[in-house]
């Protein structure tokens, strides 16, 4: 209702109650709050947002991006698309609205505005759509030597935003230092993001992958298991005695091949002295010096000239007998005993 001063003045000749009541109409807000005035939906999920009117109205419609998708009148009547639908709020006068958009796509992303039929200012609120993509750790399960260092590369494929990654090892988070993650945008719309973890393995665990945005209730997660054997001693062990066996052959035949040397060496040496005191032997034998000959021996000289003598007088008296070899032999020889000192 709108009153103009020359109206104020008449209404106030006739009745100054009803002026009062005049002034108190237009002293009374109308005006819509819309809430939330921010929100943030993942793919696929629902949302709700709430109009809440001070005054009276009788018609409120929706519009999404700018399409009128929905018309609710203040008897309850609605009026709208099979994604969208509008009620009363619970516990109330009728003046507040719950309008929901179910199954929320892409396309349903920017402006969600509340309009009221009358005096009322639209209200407009902003709707980000947020997906969750796919996260996957290449390779699998790992089985691995204690104290070798292992990395694990975890692949966030077709999300928006950009996922926050982070590991953790048997329901422990480990340090953001032993992880790099990078991204990229694909078509402007989604992002690919790659993330290595690199550590020492020290005991076997479970190894797992986290991925979130905010409108996740909870992370999106893949784990692999990661198996930590002993060195493997009993073939170390096998190794060093094959080449220690190995070496100790090569030194035996080694040293068989040095001792046969040094014998035939030493065989050498000793044919050839034996030869050597042989020819010596066999000089000396030859050609005995001067100074080392033996002198004659007189009384052995007398002694073989009697004999002579003797034997020389029997053949006077017997012209036919004959001689014994020994005297033929003293006489046709003159033996010489040789002393050597």
């Amino acid at each position: 209702m709108t009153l103009n001063c020359s109206s104020m003045m008449v209404l106030w000749k006739m009745s100054p109650a009803l002026v009062c009541m005049s002034i108190l109409l237009r002293s009374v807000k109308t005006e819509v709050q819309l809430d939330p005035m921010n929100a943030t939906a993942l793919l696929g999920s629902d949302i709700q947002f709430y109009a809440r009117v001070q005054g009276s109205w009788e018609v409120m419609t929706w519009h999404v991006r700018g399409f009128q998708v929905l018309t609710i009148q203040k008897n309850g009547e609605v009026i709208s698309g099979n994604r969208y639908s509008a009620g009363f709020c619970q516990s109330t006068d009728g003046n507040c609205v719950q309008f929901t958009i179910y199954s929320i796509s892409r396309s349903d992303a920017g402006p969600v505005s509340c309009i009221v039929q009358g005096s009322y200012t639209p209200k407009t609120a902003n709707l980000s759509v947020q997906e969750s993509g796919t996260l996957h750790i290449l390779g699998g399960n790992l089985t691995v030597n204690q104290d070798q260092k292992v990395q694990f590369q975890c692949i966030a494929a077709s999300w928006y935003p950009t996922p926050s990654i982070s590991w953790s090892q048997n329901g422990q988070a480990l340090d953001s230092s032993l992880f790099n993650t990078t991204s990229s945008s694909i078509s402007g719309e989604l992002y690919n993001s790659t993330s290595i973890l690199s550590f020492s393995a020290s005991s076997s665990s479970i190894i797992k992958c986290l991925a979130t945005i905010s409108t996740l209730q909870n992370p999106l997660s893949d784990s692999v298991f990661l198996s930590v054997v002993a060195p493997d001693w009993t073939v170390l062990v096998a190794v060093v005695v094959s080449f220690g066996c190995c070496a100790l052959l090569v030194l035996l035949f080694v040293g068989i091949i040095f001792c046969n040397k040094q014998k035939k060496g030493k065989q050498l040496n000793y044919e050839d002295e034996m030869r050597r005191v042989r020819t010596q032997s066999q000089i000396s034998s030859i050609a005995v010096p001067e100074n080392r000959r033996g002198r004659d021996n007189p009384s052995f000289q007398r002694h073989t000239a009697e004999t002579a003598d003797v034997f020389t007088n029997q053949d006077s008296y017997s012209h036919n007998a004959q001689v014994p070899d020994l005297v033929k032999q003293a006489q046709s020889k003159k033996h010489r005993h040789v002393t050597i000192v």
